[in-house]
């Protein structure tokens, strides 16, 4: 069923946390409404909107960490590409950012 996909640890541990967070967001609002707050991003958010901007910026970082991967290497005269799991620490590094004072 999902054989269309590479599911490496790195991208199963991804997609396990976003999971995790869409369902640990879902009680958390139940449990208690948010309310819109204007923090650096241009406009007035609320925790959800705040998630869904920061895992758009998560997915990014890694897609831009693995289209630069063999360039990295060369630049920094690696013998291999960098590891993803620096990728996925940046990601959530910048999720959470977003999350606390977007």
């Amino acid at each position: 069923m999902l054989s269309w996909m590479a599911w490496t640890t790195p991208v199963a541990i991804f997609f396990t946390c976003i999971a995790l967070m869409l369902a640990g967001m879902t009680v958390w609002e139940i449990r208690s409404p948010s309310v819109q707050r204007k923090g650096w991003l241009p406009m007035e958010t609320t925790r959800g909107d705040r998630l869904f901007v920061g895992l758009l910026l998560a997915a990014y970082v890694n897609l831009i960490w693995l289209g630069l991967g063999e360039k990295m290497a060369q630049w920094l005269s690696l013998e291999q590409e960098p590891s993803v799991w620096i990728s996925f620490v940046l990601s959530m590094l910048l999720l959470g950012l977003v999350m606390r004072k977007g």
